[in-house]
C-alpha cells in the first residue's frame, strides 16, 4: 500500500511518501517538506503565533492535496514538542482539522523516543544485541535502551538544538558564559537519567539518529548522503568532543560551510553539538553509529504491523 507521513516537527515539517507492506522495508516515493522552525514562533506565552499557525495550516493543506495526488491510501499525520507544549497546540490542530480535514495526533515525548527505537531495532535487527539510541530534535532529546523491539526505557528531555538556541544564546557565536553555562545545564539535565537507562545493562551498540547527529557525523569525516543509506557512518566520542569546542567557537555562516551542514539548521548545531557530546561522555559511549531511519520510520513500520492478516500468508500467499 501507499502511505503518508505527515510529521510536524519543531524545525521541519515533512511529508514523506512511502511504498510498503508489512515484511518489507517502507520504500520512499515522494518527499516535500518545509523548515517552519516552530519553536521560533512561539510567543512570550507560549502559544503558536498568527504567523505560524497560518504557515502551518498552508503546509498542512498543501500536503493533503500532495498526498492525494500521489495516491496514498493512509495518511499519517503527527505532531511532536514544538505543539506538544504550545499552549494552544490543541486549538490550533483543531483548527486545522477543521481546515484540512486532517487529524493530527501528538505524539507524548515517550512514544517519540519508543517509535525511534522500534525503526532503530529493525534497521539494525536482533545481531545488534541491546541497543541504546539517541535522537536530537528541535525541541526535545530521545533516549530509548532495549533488547527487543519495545525499549525497556524511553526518555524524552526538553534539550532539542533550536528550543537550546532560542533559550540559551544571544550571540553569533555565543559568548564563553554562554556556552558554558548551557553545557552545565544539558549535561546535569542528562545526568539525571543515565541510572534510568543504564540499570537495565550495558549497550552492545549504541546508535544516533536525526539531522543533528547526521550532520555532526558528516563534519567529523562520515560518507556523505549521496553515498546511499546503506553505507556505514559513525561519530567517535573524541571527534564529537573536538567539534563541540569548535562549533561554538564559529558564527553561523561559517558552520553553514562546513560539509553536509544546511543553511537552516547551521544557527542551532552548537547547541546539538553540545547535546550530542554530553550525551555520548555521559553514558560512556566511545562510538555512535548513525541509523538512516527515525521517528517516520517508526511510525510507518508501527502502521503495518497493525495491518489485520491473512491465514493464506502463512503459506507464502493463495495458489496460484
Amino acid at each position: 500500500m501507499r502511505l503518508g507521513v505527515l510529521d510536524i516537527g519543531s524545525n521541519t515539517v515533512h511529508l514523506l511518501v512511502v511504498d510498503a507492506h508489512r515484511g518489507a522495508r517502507p520504500m520512499p516515493a515522494y518527499s516535500h517538506k518545509v523548515d517552519l522552525r516552530l519553536t521560533e514562533h512561539l510567543d512570550k506565552d507560549q502559544k503558536l503565533g498568527k504567523v505560524g499557525v497560518e504557515r502551518l495550516g498552508s503546509f498542512v493543506e498543501e500536503a493533503v492535496h500532495l498526498a492525494e495526488d500521489k495516491g496514498v491510501e493512509d495518511l499519517l499525520a503527527f505532531a511532536t514538542s514544538a505543539v506538544r507544549e504550545a499552549a494552544n497546540g490543541e486549538q490550533v490542530l483543531a483548527e486545522i482539522d477543521k481546515r484540512c480535514g486532517v487529524h493530527i495526533a501528538v505524539l507524548s515525548g515517550r512514544d517519540e523516543a519508543r517509535l525511534t527505537f522500534l525503526a532503530v531495532r529493525r534497521w539494525f535487527g536482533w545481531s545488534s544485541g541491546r541497543l541504546l539510541a539517541f535522537d536530537i530534535g528541535g525541541g526535545s532529546l530521545e533516549i530509548a535502551a532495549g533488547v527487543d523491539e519495545e525499549p525497556d526505557v524511553a526518555v524524552s528531555l526538553p534539550l532539542g538544538a533550536g528550543r537550546l538556541t532560542r533559550d540559551w544564546f544571544t550571540g553569533d557565536p555565543p559568548g564563553s558564559d554562554e556556552v558554558r553555562k548551557l553545557r552545565k545545564h544539558v549535561r546535569a539535565e542528562i545526568a539525571r537519567r543515565v541510572g534510568d537507562v543504564v540499570r537495565f545493562g550495558e549497550p552492545d551498540c549504541a546508535v544516533a539518529t536525526s539531522k543533528t547527529f547526521k550532520q555532526l557525523a558528516r563534519i567529523a569525516g562520515a560518507a556523505p548522503s549521496s553515498d546511499g543509506a546503506y553505507v556505514s557512518r559513525s561519530l567517535s566520542r573524541e571527534d564529537m568532543a573536538d567539534w563541540a569546542v569548535k562549533l561554538t567557537s564559529m558564527k553561523s555562516a561559517e558552520r553553514a560551510q562546513l560539509s553536509g551542514v544546511s543553511e537552516g539548521r547551521a544557527a542551532q548545531l552548537a547547541a546539538g553539538a553540545l547535546v550530542a557530546d554530553a550525551a555520548m561522555d555521559l553514558f560512556e559511549v566511545d562510538r555512535l553509529e548513525v541509523c538512516p531511519w527515525a521517528l517516520r520510520e517508526g511510525v510507518i513500520l508501527r502502521r503495518l504491523d497493525l495491518l489485520p492478516g491473512r491465514l493464506d500468508q502463512l503459506n507464502g500467499g493463495p495458489d496460484q
